[in-house]
């Protein structure tokens, strides 16, 4: 057989077996494994992302567990995936894993959150506006800093203040709880408008649900700007690049503040489950979706727009 001969069988093969054979996803990229915190915002985005890899053809799984073990998870391989890395106030955690290579920071997937200690407006009000106004009125917080679940990074911040005694706090007692927990102790001190300080966050629905106000005065804990705070997109070591039609998806998310506020506010407020909550307003706003499929087919090779709108019922 000539080389042309040759050249042209060839070239034939491959066009048999385009796009189909050529765009094959391996099978350690089935399924994509989503590690979640248990917090309502990290539960909305990973909503919206399985909800879009599932209309490209892949499998989804997610499982709830604490941030330590999200860490040691995808350095062990057991999740490929997690939304949640908040930046700065998450380092302590985060970032030995990334150093060390475990687990790869891929691009912010949201800007302009924040993340420190807030009290009710009426506490602000009365006088309580940085933390260093806090243990002046300790018997009226009962000397307590109302966390979210053991082992976050918000919770160990707190913790590190009371161990370094600042601002007269090492006398406080860290409560450890849970995103729902904290919120209802919240709902039922407002009621009476009893005085409670806590870790408060945005994007959130407590920031319109209540009237709230963040703490000045502990950037040297929390970050500046009210513990300002991106949040990264992580993931396994090699995975973006092992998995590189996901990891495409994975660098393509952006999220904002006024999108996760109301899919959060569904999931919370509505008790909508977080995958119809997510599907529902992907069909609202149809448009984040070209920027977030640029680049991106279906585990067959097909392009992937079209297949997540046909997938979510969305009118091309």
């Amino acid at each position: 057989m000539s080389n042309k001969t040759s050249l042209i069988a060839l070239l034939g093969a491959t066009t048999l077996l385009s796009p189909l054979a050529m765009a094959n996803t391996p099978e350690s990229c089935q399924p994509v494994r989503f590690a979640e915190v248990g917090w309502t915002d990290i539960t909305a985005t990973t909503a919206l992302t399985r909800e879009v890899l599932e209309g490209l053809g892949y499998e989804t799984t997610s499982n709830t567990v604490s941030v330590p073990v999200a860490y040691a998870g995808m350095k062990n391989g057991d999740f490929d995936v997690f939304l949640g890395n908040w930046m700065p106030s998450m380092a302590s955690i985060s970032d030995e894993y990334i150093d060390k290579g475990q687990v790869d920071r891929l691009g912010a997937n949201l800007e302009g959150a924040k993340y420190t200690l807030a009290v009710p407006q009426y506490v602000y009000d009365a006088g309580v506006t940085s933390v260093e106004d806090l243990d002046a009125h300790a018997d009226k917080f009962d000397s307590r800093l109302y966390g979210i679940e053991a082992g976050n990074d918000g919770n160990q911040i707190i913790q590190q203040m009371i161990d370094d005694d600042a601002f007269g706090l090492g006398d406080w007692s860290l409560i450890d709880s849970s995103e729902s927990g904290m919120l209802a102790e919240l709902n039922s001190r407002t009621q009476s408008e009893e005085w409670m300080v806590f870790l408060g966050w945005e994007p959130h629905p407590m920031n319109t649900n209540y009237e709230m106000a963040y703490l000045e005065g502990a950037d040297d804990y929390f970050g500046p700007n009210l513990g300002g705070a991106t949040v990264y997109t992580n993931t396994r070591a090699g995975y973006a690049e092992a998995c590189g039609n996901v990891g495409e998806l994975l660098n393509n998310l952006s999220f904002t503040l006024s999108m996760e506020n109301e899919i959060m506010g569904a999931i919370m407020d509505d008790g909508e489950d977080p995958r119809d909550a997510a599907r529902t307003w992907l069909q609202n706003n149809p448009s984040v979706l070209d920027e977030w499929l640029q680049g991106v087919t279906t585990v067959e090779g097909e392009p992937g727009l079209a297949a997540v709108k046909k997938a979510l019922d969305i009118d091309s």
